[in-house]
């Protein structure tokens, strides 16, 4: 039979009560967002978070980032790593703007073609059509051609900002149509 002693001067391991570290940035957040509301109550007489029009501007401004999140985090989660997300991003959106423009803007990139007030589902899916299309590339370059995918991106970000340089003319895309 087996005896267990404990040494003098040794104390148990004891668990430490409390919450878990992880709520520490929850709890900061939320002390944030109280300080700010009280701070617009005080200074503007108004909710500074909880305002409707507030929290649509967030949101909006917010989602594009929050696209690209998704799909970098299955990136990340594979093994792999992206650099060109935001070079897309920029290409695509100018891109797609470009095919949103009003005929009322003198300077609108398919003017002569006439390709201006076009219905809003159009230039959506052009913009799909090349983020897909980049998206393919950078695929097929890691898996097929077997180049290492922070090479393979970087080609491709350098890539994305030389198109939307040489599609714009290094012009602002402006005027979109009222339903953009």
């Amino acid at each position: 039979m087996k005896h267990v002693s404990a040494v003098a001067g040794t104390a148990a391991p004891s668990r430490r009560k409390g919450w878990p570290p992880e709520l520490n940035a929850l709890i900061g957040l939320i002390v944030l967002i109280v300080l700010f509301e009280i701070l617009g109550w005080i200074l503007k007489d108004q909710s500074f978070f909880f305002n409707k029009l507030r929290l649509s501007i967030m949101i909006t401004q917010v989602a594009v980032v929050g696209i690209l999140a998704i799909g970098v985090t299955q990136v990340i989660i594979s093994g792999g790593i992206d650099l060109s997300g935001g070079s897309i991003i920029g290409a695509t959106s100018m891109i797609a703007m470009s095919f949103a423009q009003s005929s009322v803007f003198p300077r609108a990139i398919f003017i002569e073609q006439g390709w201006v007030d076009l219905p809003i589902i159009i230039p959506i899916l052009i913009g799909l059509a090349v983020a897909f299309t980049a998206g393919l590339i950078n695929g097929l370059l890691v898996a097929y051609v077997k180049i290492p995918p922070f090479i393979a991106t970087l080609g491709m970000m350098v890539t994305a900002r030389g198109v939307a340089l040489w599609y714009t003319q290094g012009q602002p895309i402006s005027f979109p149509t009222d339903s953009f």
